[in-house]
């Protein structure tokens, strides 16, 4: 199992419910997206991701939607502070399988990570199917789609984001046109919108 979170004394209450339920688990902890992006990246036979949605490196449910995307198999259980009820649904747009308010009591914490490892979904809230059919669409892009994405929201320019990437600049176009095509949007515009609006990144 993987521990994501920024907070150190929270990371160990995390790791502590993850120990009462699988006691002979191993446990990986990270401290930003990056470092929780290189550990599901080279980590074998991985069960389940406990990822905080506000660490370095993440904008709203961007970190959601990366881990996703790395690994599409792996069942994600959101811990947030945020407000439950919405926070929860956004989160499973983005491929989350539940999610653990940071109030909640240890047994609450328990239960949820016994419920995802068992591949029960957490159901939190209502369907807004106009919205997921769109957050559907983002899900479905590649890590490298979503990470052009996320620069275009933070209004870098193609040859900032081909840097950051460390890809060509016609490389960046290629995805741009890619992602334009899968969220069946027109224009470069139309598709921060679409992502803007799902609380992925944030102001361009």
């Amino acid at each position: 199992m993987l521990v994501a979170d920024d907070h150190p004394l929270f990371r160990q209450a995390l790791t502590l419910a993850a120990r009462k339920v699988r006691p002979d688990a191993d446990i990986l902890e990270a401290g930003t997206l990056n470092a929780a992006l290189d550990a599901v990246k080279s980590a074998q036979n991985l069960k389940l991701i406990l990822l905080d949605l506000k660490m370095p490196g993440a904008e709203g449910f961007s970190g959601v939607a990366l881990i996703h995307a790395e690994a599409p198999e792996v069942p994600v259980l959101v811990v947030s502070a945020a407000e439950a009820e919405q926070a929860a649904q956004q989160a499973r747009r983005f491929g989350a399988v539940g999610f653990i308010g940071k109030d909640q009591p240890l047994p609450f914490m328990q239960s949820a990570i016994n419920d995802a490892l068992e591949g029960r979904r957490i159901e939190t809230a209502p369907d807004d199917h106009e919205v997921d059919a769109v957050a559907a669409k983002v899900a479905d892009l590649t890590p490298t789609q979503l990470r052009v994405l996320l620069g275009v929201l933070a209004g870098r320019l193609n040859k900032q984001i081909a840097f950051d990437l460390n890809i060509s600049e016609a490389t960046v176009k290629a995805h741009m046109t890619a992602i334009m095509r899968k969220l069946d949007v027109q224009n470069r515009t139309q598709a921060v919108l679409a992502a803007k609006a799902l609380g992925i990144g944030g102001s361009i």
